[in-house]
């Protein structure tokens, strides 16, 4: 366990209570490990000069996190105990066809460290996790959101489904309330509580959220007003919506409906031809999901630079106005650069960049169709029929010394970012973000022409081959 994530654990089971020491002293009477095997913890108070461990009740963190969910110490049951799983690895007497290809204790914990193709053979877990793990996020229990969100992304990056609950044994990031929620749908197909979450009407209108604009505060100011559906909150005269929530409001119908990769190429020339006009030494690149192959998403991010050495510190707003003169723009709102160079990298695992950058909304044109098709008939008024969908667009403007951090960054999911800092700062004493790569032992910041994060295969989902294993960055 990292010395933040440690820190803050500690902290928080103070904060409820719990009497928890910073050192091994006598007063010990359970320890905690999290990602950690038996064997490993007791190589670890051998190292502390413990001779018998076995005053201890050596557990896994679930055990902690029930206990502050419980408001008082649960019993130390055999599911949260850490003990030598003899069955584990298979035996010589295991046939061929039952033994897995990998080795579960070898699955990282962190998910830059794992291949994850976009073939999620147990979609029906994870899917199930990360509603829980949204319900935990809009209440703000940062610490369940996480379990759940890290456990979906191990799931993900099996090979294999998930049949039986042995399939699990040895991975990381299989908590209680995970292993729980596995157990009932191996047994039943679904998750009670996942379904709970579902026809929970605070969480129904946390999902407020899906309106361009409105955050989590929002919708708990709205849901506490006593609305509870999208119509309620557009009948209701007394609220005063942003300029951004007045566009989600009106692009709606296009902006909750997906993206396809289609779409996702119209609008990728449409956005290089707009910057290559003003700066045609431009590198324009699409990130997020349609950079790792994916065929749908909800929005389309791309990443713009120079490699020259002109620069055009009014390049977004130029595009911008570029596209009002088009009849393109549907809304835009540009966020100046607020980098300052003495603070980078950042300490924050879930670090925002600094980047410029325009959140917009631009007008698609869909492909023209044979006239021919439709009925011309007096019933049927053309005037009538949209041919154009609103989809959100999100520009951001980097220095080329700092491109390859950017692009890793906006390249990678939510999880994969916060893992990949995690990893940084864990593992190997260096501190990442969007804008550069520190190393704290050596003191002294990177460049990017050490970094291959522009190696990230287009189609793929799989960075841990392309710099983190092989060790080109970290």
């Amino acid at each position: 366990m990292g010395i933040t994530r440690r820190t803050f654990l500690m902290e928080l089971a103070r904060s409820k209570g719990f009497r928890v020491e910073s050192e091994l002293s006598d007063s010990v009477t359970h320890i905690v490990a999290e990602n950690n095997s038996y064997p490993e913890v007791l190589d670890w108070l051998k190292g502390q000069a413990v001779g018998d461990s076995s005053r201890f009740e050596l557990l896994d963190i679930s055990w902690l996190t029930a206990c502050m969910e419980a408001g008082r110490p649960v019993d130390s049951e055999m599911k949260y105990r850490l003990m030598e799983q003899a069955d584990r690895f298979p035996t010589l007497n295991t046939p061929e066809s039952e033994v897995p290809s990998f080795t579960a204790s070898k699955v990282s914990q962190y998910s830059c460290q794992r291949k994850t193709t976009l073939n999620n053979c147990n979609k029906k877990f994870t899917d199930a996790f990360e509603i829980m793990a949204e319900n935990y996020e809009f209440r703000e229990n940062e610490i369940f959101c996480l379990e759940f969100l890290r456990a979906s992304s191990v799931l993900k990056s099996l090979p294999f489904p998930v049949t039986r609950m042995k399939d699990i044994q040895g991975l990381p990031c299989m908590g209680d309330q995970v292993r729980d929620v596995i157990e009932e749908i191996i047994e039943d197909g679904e998750s009670s509580r996942a379904k709970d979450v579902l026809n929970d009407e605070r969480y129904k209108s946390f999902k407020f959220t899906s309106v361009f604009g409105v955050g989590v505060k929002t919708s708990e100011k709205w849901f506490r007003m006593g609305l509870r559906t999208l119509e309620e909150v557009k009948a209701d005269k007394t609220l005063k919506l942003s300029k951004m929530q007045r566009a989600g409001f009106l692009y709606y119908e296009d902006l909750v409906s997906s993206v396809s990769k289609a779409e996702a190429d119209a609008v990728s020339l449409i956005v290089k031809n707009t910057v290559c006009t003003f700066l045609p030494d431009a590198l324009v690149t699409i990130t997020g999901g349609f950079r790792r192959g994916k065929k749908i998403g909800h929005d389309i991010d791309f990443l713009i630079t120079n490699p020259g050495p002109r620069e055009d510190d009014e390049l977004l707003h130029k595009v911008v106005d570029s596209w009002k003169k088009q009849g393109l723009l549907l809304y835009c709102d540009i966020i100046e650069s607020t980098f300052v160079k003495e603070q980078i990298p950042s300490r924050e695992v879930d670090a925002m960049d600094h980047f410029q950058k325009c959140f917009a909304i631009l007008k698609l044109y869909k492909p023209r169709i044979d006239n021919s098709n439709y009925n011309m008939s007096k019933k049927f008024d053309m005037a009538e029929v949209k041919d154009w969908k609103a989809i959100r667009v999100d520009l951001v403007i980097t220095p080329f010394e700092q491109y390859a951090y950017a692009l890793l960054g906006w390249t990678g999911s939510r999880q994969f970012g916060r893992d990949l800092r995690r990893y940084a700062t864990h593992e190997r004493k260096m501190m990442l973000d969007n804008h550069a790569l520190y190393d704290k032992r050596k003191l002294f910041m990177l460049h990017q022409c050490s970094v291959v994060a522009g190696t990230v295969p287009e189609s793929k989902y799989s960075y841990a081959e392309n710099f983190m294993l092989e060790g080109k960055i970290l």
